[in-house]
């Protein structure tokens, strides 16, 4: 019995085999879409400016500034954030924004 299933399934398999190889032509790859930054305005821009005194990078989504990340030359990091849209900045020292989620270990493997 084992012997039949065995030899039925070697016959099937070679049939499936001869019809993969007789397909037609193959369909054309897709084009790869450009990685140019100037082309697609949904990659987020950033923009660095160099002072003597500190260095301030603009970033940018969809061509609308919405952080600026201040660095002085002595001293922390400041980042400058449009939270609402609404084009006043907020002053945060850190991205962190304090906010703590209770977490628990489920499943451990």
């Amino acid at each position: 019995m084992r012997l039949i299933a065995i030899l039925l399934l070697a016959c099937l398999s070679t049939v499936v085999c001869a019809e993969d190889s007789k397909s037609t032509d193959p369909k054309p790859l897709p084009t790869i879409p450009s990685l140019d930054p100037n082309e697609s305005p949904d990659e987020p821009g950033i923009t660095i400016t160099k002072q003597t005194e500190q260095t301030v990078e603009e970033f940018r989504s969809h061509g609308k500034l919405y952080m600026i990340k201040i660095t002085p030359k002595h001293g922390k990091p400041y980042y400058l954030i449009d939270d609402h849209g609404d084009g006043k900045f907020a002053r945060q020292e850190s991205l962190d924004s304090g906010l703590r989620v209770p977490q628990w270990v489920i499943l451990k493997f």
